[in-house]
């Protein structure tokens, strides 16, 4: 018998002889093996981005944010953008905008996170926005924010 095996030892195929004039040739498939493992792995993480000498009287123009340093939770790379008067001149009122930004490449990732402004002129009119009170945002790719 005459085996011939490919390079990762599988055979290839196999011939054998018996006792008659006549040979023959029997092609062996191999049946490979597969396993695969899916793993839902939930990471915590938290950034503070302190905005020190804010007031809503000194603004730098609606549109226009700050950007915290770039941390990483969950295997992707976060930002937060502050806009102190806004993202859009639509609403006609003094407020400010918060966003957690996706700044690493990634498709469909899902997170559940909390924003908080915390109110330090003494008078608690603190902001929270929490989305662990209902299902898990998710961010459809790069420079995609809430």
């Amino acid at each position: 018998m005459v085996r011939i095996v490919s390079p990762n030892s599988q055979p290839i195929f196999s011939s054998s002889s018996s006792s008659s004039s006549s040979s023959s040739l029997s092609w062996s498939t191999p049946t490979p093996m597969t396993t695969s493992t899916s793993m839902t792995e939930t990471v915590n993480g938290s950034h503070l981005f302190n905005i020190s000498g804010y007031s809503l009287s000194k603004g730098i123009g609606i549109g226009n944010y700050v950007a915290s340093d770039t941390f990483t939770a969950g295997y992707y790379s976060w930002a937060i953008y502050f806009y102190p008067d806004g993202k859009k001149v639509q609403y006609d009122a003094p407020y400010v905008s918060l966003f957690i930004v996706l700044v690493s490449e990634g498709s469909d990732v899902r997170a559940l996170f909390e924003l908080k402004l915390l109110d330090q002129s003494g008078k608690g009119r603190h902001k929270v926005h929490t989305q662990f009170d209902s299902e898990p945002y998710t961010i459809r790719n790069r420079g995609s924010m809430w």
